[in-house]
């Protein structure tokens, strides 16, 4: 049987091995997806260069993350991987859209396309965000732009249509894309009426003063 005991031996090497880079890979992505979360707080509260610096190290962290699990491919599609990939879609996402800037592709983010198209979903609930901001702010002309796109983002994912299996469950990302579209577009119409209102009464003020 002492073929066996070597047989079992390359076994166990291997799985350590496998053990370790798993451990590896669940801290990068825990701070993958934290510089992520830090990356969108910064978009919001308009510390773009912030934002930018958080995003680069977030890519790096990808890197490093990908490099870790590249001898193990289930390790790299498990999920953890993938939902720490997709957080990077859509901090990089939201970075480029709320700062007016060429839209990154999968491939120059390195994720997988339905990380990719999942975080594209997600960067909708965001944007939603920012357009409440913008409401707040009085700049609706630009909330209607930001809507334009969300749109633009239902129109794409909602012409998806694969197993689940393939795109992640990216149906039911679809279905919550809708549902935020239309509040936001409810939110945003609310408002401009108010300030037509508003316009309105101004100029009545002004004729009758």
């Amino acid at each position: 049987m002492k073929d066996l005991e070597r047989i079992a031996e390359r076994i166990r090497q291997d799985l350590e091995a496998k053990n370790e880079a798993r451990e590896k890979a669940l801290e990068r992505s825990r701070r993958l997806t934290q510089r992520c979360a830090l990356c969108i707080r910064a978009v919001h509260r308009g510390q773009s260069k912030e934002a930018a610096q958080l995003l680069a190290m977030a890519k790096e962290i990808a890197a490093e993350l990908k490099e870790i699990v590249a001898d193990y491919p289930d390790l790299y599609h498990a999920g953890y991987t993938q939902d720490a990939l997709k957080e990077l879609a859509e901090a990089a996402i939201t970075y480029a859209l709320v700062n007016d800037k060429s839209l990154p592709t999968p491939d120059e983010l390195g994720v997988e396309y339905a990380a990719y198209l999942n975080g594209l979903g997600e960067v909708v609930g965001e944007l939603r965000r920012y357009v409440l901001d913008l409401i707040r702010q009085g700049c609706l002309k630009r909330g209607e732009e930001v809507l334009s796109i969300m749109d633009d983002i239902y129109g794409v994912l909602v012409t998806i249509d694969f197993p689940e299996a393939i795109t992640g469950g990216l149906r039911r990302t679809t279905d919550m894309v809708r549902g935020v579209v239309e509040r936001t577009r409810g939110d945003l119409t609310v408002a401009i009426r108010q300030e037509k209102l508003r316009e309105a009464l101004r100029e009545f003020e002004r004729k009758m003063g």
